[in-house]
C-alpha cells in the first residue's frame, strides 16, 4: 500500500516538529523525510540565548527584510540576522506545565528539580528547569539528526504544479572572510509546518511609545528579552500583561523594584489573582499614554493618573503568529490562522498540515497527538477519515462562534477529551510492521497533573502576601 505522499517536509525542530519528524519515522513508509531549522541545532524555544532579540517598534513585521533571488541555486551575500529567532528562556526559567502530562507519553522526563523551584514550591515538584527539557529534546531526536538541515530558513512554500516548492536558505557557507548564504529549492508532496507561535513579542499600540522608545531604547522591552531579575533592581518598573508571563514577571520583581512594582492590566486571568495580589503591587489601568521628558519617562494612566521617572516597561502581552512563508500567508489581522481544520489540515489541501498551532492545550502531549494523526494520514493509514471540505467549513464557521476571530480561536482548554479523542480516532490503531504506538486515551487527571504548578504557585504567592501581613511565615511545604 503506498502512502498519500511519499515525500514530506518539515519546517522547525522544536518539540513539535520533533514530533512530526518521529511520527513520520516510525511509519517506515515514506520515501523522503526532511526537516529544516533555521537555526544550528534543535530544542526551538528551549534554548537559551544570552543575548535577547530586539524590541519590536510598532511599524515592524515579521515579514522577511530581503528578496528571494530569482535564479537559484545561488550563492549569495548573508542576509540579515532574524532576531526573532533568539527565544524568550532566562537562566532561571523552570517548565509551567505538569511534567508528568508535558511529557510525551513515550518518553517521561527526568525527575530533576531547580532549587529555586525546591525552594518555593517544595520537593519533588512537577516542573524542570529549561535545560533539562532541552536535554529531553535533544535526547529524543539524536535517532533522526540525519534527516535534519540546520541553519536552513525556509523562506517561501508554495503550491506548484501539483508539489509544496520550498525555496531554503542555508547560512555558514564560504570562507571566514567571505561568508554566504546557499539559496536552492526543493520539492515536496506534503509539508508540516510545525515553527511554533513564540517568535514574533507583541507589543499593543500606545501613543508616544515610538518617540519614547527612539528616545530611550533601553526602557522598553517584552517580556520575551527578559533574562534576570538583577537588571531591575531599585528601578521603577511598569509591568503590562495579565496573564502567565505577567505573573512570573510580577513574582520575580515585586520586592526588589524602587517603590511599588505597577502592573498595568486591560483584562486579566482570574486564576492568578494571588500574583496581582503580592505585596508591593499596586494595580493600574491600561496605559493612555507615553511621554519623553528631558528627565526621562512619565506614563499616563486611562485614569489620568500619572507616573514619573519609569526606568523600565515590559510588555508581557504575548506574541504574533507568524506564518510568513506560507503562501498565501493564512494568519489574520486578528491574530488567528485561517482555514485550517481543527487547527492542523488545511482545508481543501491536508498535504499541508500545522502541528503545534494549538494552545492552552498541555504541551508537549498534545503536539505528540497531532504529528502521530497527520504521520498516519500522510501515511494512508487511518481507519478515520477527514470531513468532507464542507464539513471543514462549517467546523471553523462553528469554532469562531464558539472562541471568536481573535487568537482564543485556537484554544483547547476546556474541551481537552473531545480534542484529543478526536486525534486519536484520526490516528487509529499503528499499522502491522511499523514501529508505531496506540496513543493513551485522553485520561481527566491530566488536566489536574498539568495545572499543578499553577496551584503550587498559587499557595506559595498567597504565602507571601500572608508574611506580609504578618499572618505567618513563607511556607514552601506544599
Amino acid at each position: 500500500m503506498a502512502p498519500r505522499y511519499q515525500s514530506v517536509a518539515v519546517i522547525g525542530a522544536g518539540p513539535s516538529g520533533i514530533s512530526a519528524v518521529k511520527a513520520l519515522q516510525e511509519e517506515k513508509i515514506f520515501q523522503t523525510i526532511r526537516l529544516f531549522e533555521r537555526r544550528g541545532h534543535i530544542g526551538g524555544i528551549w534554548q537559551y540565548d544570552e543575548v535577547p532579540d530586539l524590541f519590536p517598534s510598532q511599524d515592524s513585521s515579521s515579514e522577511p527584510d530581503h528578496e528571494i533571488p530569482s535564479r537559484l541555486p545561488l550563492l549569495k551575500s548573508p542576509s540579515p540576522e532574524d532576531v526573532t529567532s533568539r527565544t524568550g528562556i532566562y537562566d532561571g526559567l523552570d517548565s509551567n506545565v505538569g511534567a508528568k502530562v508535558m511529557a510525551f507519553t513515550h518518553t517521561p522526563f527526568p525527575e530533576i528539580n531547580s532549587a529555586s523551584s525546591t525552594r518555593h514550591l517544595g520537593q519533588s515538584n512537577p516542573t524542570r528547569p529549561f535545560r533539562v527539557v532541552r536535554k529531553y529534546l535533544e535526547d529524543i531526536f539524536q535517532d533522526y539528526l540525519h534527516l535534519a538541515s540546520l541553519n536552513t530558513t525556509v523562506e517561501k512554500v508554495e503550491k506548484r504544479d501539483g508539489k509544496w516548492t520550498l525555496v531554503l536558505r542555508q547560512s555558514g557557507h564560504g570562507d571566514g572572510n567571505t561568508p554566504k548564504d546557499y539559496w536552492w529549492e526543493e520539492q515536496f508532496d506534503a509539508v508540516i509546518v510545525a515553527s511554533g507561535h513564540y517568535s514574533v513579542p507583541f507589543v499593543p499600540f500606545v501613543p508616544g511609545l515610538d518617540a519614547a522608545f527612539a528616545r530611550y531604547p533601553t526602557a522598553f522591552e517584552h517580556s520575551k528579552a527578559f533574562r534576570k531579575a538583577d537588571d531591575y533592581v531599585d528601578k521603577r518598573v511598569v509591568v503590562v500583561g495579565g496573564s502567565v508571563s505577567s505573573a512570573d514577571l510580577v513574582a520575580d520583581l515585586h520586592a526588589i523594584v524602587k517603590g511599588p512594582l505597577e502592573l498595568s492590566q486591560r483584562g486579566k486571568n482570574e486564576a492568578l489573582q494571588s500574583a496581582w495580589d503580592l505585596p508591593n503591587v499596586n494595580a493600574r489601568p491600561t496605559i493612555k499614554e507615553i511621554q519623553a521628558t528631558e528627565k526621562g519617562i512619565n506614563v499616563v494612566f486611562s485614569d489620568n493618573s500619572l507616573l514619573k521617572g519609569v526606568d523600565k516597561i515590559i510588555f508581557a502581552t504575548g506574541y504574533k503568529l507568524s506564518y510568513p512563508f506560507i503562501v498565501p500567508n493564512p494568519v489574520t489581522p486578528n491574530n488567528r490562522v485561517a482555514g485550517f481544520h481543527q487547527h492542523i489540515f488545511k482545508i481543501g489541501d491536508p498535504s499541508l498540515a500545522l502541528v503545534g498551532q494549538v494552545r492552552a492545550a498541555i504541551s508537549f502531549r498534545i503536539y505528540e497527538y497531532q504529528a502521530v494523526a497527520v504521520a498516519r494520514y500522510f501515511a494512508g493509514r487511518n481507519a478515520a477519515s477527514l470531513p468532507t471540505p464542507q464539513e471543514q467549513d462549517l467546523w471553523e464557521v462553528q469554532r469562531l462562534q464558539y472562541k471568536g476571530h481573535i487568537a482564543l480561536f485556537h484554544e483547547i482548554k476546556p474541551d481537552f477529551k473531545e480534542y484529543f479523542g478526536f486525534l486519536t480516532d484520526l490516528a487509529g490503531p499503528p499499522a502491522p510492521g511499523t514501529d508505531g504506538y496506540s496513543l493513551p486515551p485522553w485520561e481527566d487527571r491530566w488536566a489536574e497533573q498539568g495545572f499543578e504548578i499553577l496551584q503550587r504557585k498559587d499557595r506559595y504567592w498567597k504565602s507571601l502576601r500572608r508574611a506580609a501581613d504578618g499572618l505567618g511565615a513563607v511556607t514552601a511545604k506544599l
